[in-house]
């Protein structure tokens, strides 16, 4: 088994978010498998987290991750938008 590089996008509850909160909330969760966070624009104020993370090719690890990040305080939703072999 190898690994894999995924990608996800994290929006939170609403667009008056604590940001920063959220971003340090986000890469507690995702801890070592963090490789890059950046925080981009969406709409009308709205910021997204998108965190690139990489995890062994088993399984359920990606889903693993994806329920963590949607169980954080403050976040309303979580997407993985990329998942490819590292």
């Amino acid at each position: 088994m190898g690994s894999v590089a995924v990608t996800f996008r994290i929006l939170p509850a609403d667009a008056e978010a604590d940001i920063e909160a959220l971003e340090t909330k986000v890469r507690k969760a995702l801890g070592p498998a963090l490789r890059d966070l950046q925080i981009q624009p969406v709409a009308f104020g709205l910021k997204a987290i998108v965190a690139m993370t990489v995890i062994r090719d088993s399984e359920g690890g990606s889903d693993r991750l994806e329920q963590a990040l949607t169980a954080l305080p403050g976040v309303g939703s979580v997407e993985t938008v990329d998942v490819t072999l590292v």
